[in-house]
Order: C-alpha cells, then structure tokens, then sequence
C-alpha cells in the first residue's frame, strides 16, 4: 500500500515516509513507528481490506459489485455478526486480542473519559470522544471514516489515550483537552508525549462553508494556516447571503453560489497538540487522506454508505 496520499497537499509536512505497513492475519494495519520502541504499548490503525463484510458498490459499472471488507462499525447495512467478527481479526491483527476493548458512543464533542477497572467493565459505552487510561489490560478504540484518529503516549507514566478529533472536536480542542486531563490525572507531562495522527480527509477533499471558516477564525489567531480557499472573505461573513445583499445588485434567487473552502484538520490538530506543549518531532501523521484512497480505506463524504475504520492503543 503506497503510503502518501496520491494528491500532493493531502500529506502533513514530513512524516509520511516514516508510517508502516505490517500484514497480520489478512489484514493491513498501520503502525507510527514512533510507538515501536514501547514494549508496553499495542496499538495499529485499521485499513479497508481483509474483512468478512460486504460492501455494495455500483463503481460506475452496470452492476452491484460486492467487495470483502474491513468494517469496523455497527452500521446499517452490515449484519452485527460480521462486524465482531471483523473486530476480533483486528485485535488480533495488533496483538490485543487478549485485552478488554473499549469503545465510545462518538457525538464530535470535547469530552474525554478516564477508563480504569472501576469503570471498564461498563455495560455501556459512555458518549464522548476521547478515552485516556494508565490500567493494563485495557485497549482504549476510536472510530472514524473521515475525522482524525489521534494516539497519544506518555512512555515516563505508561499513559495512553484514543481521541476522535471531526472538525466540531477540533474545534474545541478536543486532543489539547484530552492531554490536559491526562496531566491533571497522571502527572503527564506534554514533552514527554508521542502523538500519532492516523488517516482522515485531507486539505485537498475537505471543502467546507462559511460558518465552519468563521468558527475557526474566531477560536484560533493562525486559523488561515489551515484553510485553502477565499478564507479571508468567508470570516469577515461578506459572502454571507445575509450580509448586506444589496451590495450584490442581484436581484433575489440569483446571488452567486457561496464561496467554499478546503480545511486541513491534520494541520490544526498538529498545531493544537503543539500549541499544547507536545514537541512538533513527537508528532507524526500517516499522510493518507481518506477520500482519495478508498481503495484502501473508508470515507463517508465521498462514499456515503461506507464502513468504519478503528484507531486502537493499549497497555499490555
């Protein structure tokens, strides 16, 4: 599997080369190599390929064609039987199989739970988009099929956390927050911390409107950074259609489309861990976008009916 995005802008600034791809169990999952000299940690990105489900596809073709994959998400159109069944060639793919898996009702929040053995063995997964733990046994799971998976490890304290991070998460800071906890609860410190980002929608796929422009502008003084695209007009609200339509002399039903423009949330979240006190050289990313290449992963803006892919990092 290629490892860059096959569009040049969807790759973050010099970590691409240094992801991995390991075959286990039929499977493909990506490893941060930065993780590797844990012993302690299991952890692996889930890829599309290898899975007992099966994805409807019309693929521009005169027929439904069927493809074999990876789902890892309880979705409408998979039997729940195969996605266990997918999970369970996942953990074991990782070497996790033999610890306790932990999942979270995703809601594109900023909240982030503490897991240990009083609460793990809850029978249901509570809302929220993060999950930090120093407990061994415990394999702390995120799902995504366009958002940012993002890993984190604290090597001096053997803490860990899983973080969902869509642009709503990212916007809150959801990763800063998550780092914050692990701080406040462990004694984590930020330089001492390794985050792997892992596949989500690139700058180059990720077209988004006026509002979500303006929400960043007002949240971060460098937001422009992470924006392709008329940024500038699209913050200042003056291609709002309700911004003073008078000026357009158009009469009404005939304005111009809204301007559009592309965000880059594997930069910003880059930034935000840094902004947080994590150094930019424990940060690395996998450079995939996922809109571009579903033919190795899952991307619901492009695909619409899709699967799931997972994110997981555990203590031994």
């Amino acid at each position: 599997m290629p490892q860059a995005a096959t569009k040049k802008k969807s790759a973050p600034r010099g970590s691409a080369d240094e992801w991995k791809v390991r075959r286990a169990s039929g499977l493909q999952i990506l490893e941060a190599p930065a993780f590797a000299p844990l012993d302690w940690l299991v952890h692996g990105f889930s890829t599309r390929p290898g899975g007992v489900s099966e994805l409807a596809s019309l693929s521009g073709a005169p027929k439904i064609k069927r493809e074999r994959v990876l789902n890892l998400g309880f979705t409408d159109w998979d039997p729940r039987a195969r996605v266990l069944e997918n999970r369970k060639k996942f953990f074991r793919a990782i070497g996790a199989d033999k610890l306790r898996a932990i999942t979270l009702r995703q809601i594109h929040s900023d909240v982030a739970h503490r897991v240990d053995s009083s609460n793990a063995g809850a029978k249901d997964a509570p809302q929220g988009d993060a999950l930090f733990t120093r407990e061994p046994g415990l394999l702390l799971v995120v799902q995504t099929a366009d958002c940012i998976p993002i890993l984190l490890a604290d090597p001096k304290r053997r803490a860990i956390a899983a973080i969902h991070a869509g642009w709503r998460g990212t916007l809150r800071r959801i990763a800063a927050k998550t780092l914050g906890r692990m701080h406040m609860e462990f004694g984590t410190r930020p330089e001492d911390v390794i985050a792997a980002l892992g596949p989500g929608i690139g700058r180059c796929c990720y077209e988004v409107g006026s509002e979500v422009a303006r929400d960043f502008d007002a949240q971060f003084p460098n937001a422009r950074e992470w924006f392709d695209g008329p940024f500038d007009a699209l913050a200042s609200g003056e291609n709002d259609p309700n911004w003073l339509p008078w000026l357009t002399m158009m009469p009404p039903g005939h304005q111009p489309p809204p301007l559009r423009v592309h965000l880059d949330l594997i930069a910003a979240n880059r930034a935000i861990l840094a902004g947080a006190g994590i150094p930019a050289r424990q940060i690395s990313s996998s450079g995939l976008c996922t809109a571009c290449r579903t033919d190795v992963l899952f991307s619901y803006r492009r695909e619409r009916t899709t699967g799931r892919l997972m994110a997981a990092i555990g203590i031994r």
